[in-house]
């Protein structure tokens, strides 16, 4: 039996993983909970639950959604993961930080003197910022790509430089925004992944 694990992105919840379950019938569906605010104790915190799942399982694949994909793939585990289904991926946070910092009009001289600067829904972080310049994601495992042409996060242009880079197969959703959460979102996302699995498991 495999262990597919979930990890959600920014204000979710292991909870969603429930909703895999059907997709995924005959595996042990696991919802990936993390309990750090930066990068470097979240990126522990996946690599030790990585390394207990992958001991009593018989491969790993893993479903990540948003920020959550960024963690997964600075965590140092792409020998345990067999597959990985990215839903709307950060795959260039710093390009993200860059971009909020734009949008509140701070510059790296002022964060870099405050150390944290407080702003509704996006606090910024130096040290944060400084992680994600000194370490860009290195990712080698086989990955489907699941991107909704609205979103306000991520560019299209990113997320398909890292899908050529990275020989992963993007698929975009019409329409779709960051996070895929109305009926119509949800069908997409559930017959992109049945598609997604038949064609994995058939290969």
């Amino acid at each position: 039996m495999k262990a597919i694990i979930y990890i959600h992105g920014k204000y979710g919840s292991a909870k969603e993983a429930e909703h895999y379950k059907a997709l995924f019938p005959d595996d042990d569906v696991i919802g990936l909970d993390y309990t750090g605010n930066m990068p470097w104790d979240i990126a522990k915190e996946i690599r030790e639950k990585i390394a207990e799942y992958s001991s009593d399982h018989d491969g790993i694949i893993v479903i990540a959604n948003s920020i959550g994909a960024y963690y997964l793939m600075i965590a140092g585990v792409e020998k345990e993961i067999d597959h990985a289904y990215f839903i709307s991926p950060v795959v260039d946070m710093e390009k993200v930080i860059r971009n909020i910092m734009l949008w509140a009009n701070v510059s790296e001289e002022e964060l870099k003197e405050k150390g944290v600067i407080q702003k509704e829904g996006d606090d910024l972080s130096w040290d944060y910022f400084c992680y994600a310049k000194e370490n860009q994601v290195s990712w080698h495992v086989p990955t489907d790509i699941l991107y909704g042409n609205n979103d306000g996060t991520t560019s299209f242009d990113i997320v398909s430089a890292f899908a050529g880079d990275h020989q992963a197969s993007l698929t975009v959703m019409e329409d779709g925004g960051h996070w895929f959460h109305s009926t119509k979102q949800m069908e997409f996302l559930d017959n992109w992944l049945r598609s997604k699995i038949s064609q994995n498991t058939a290969e």
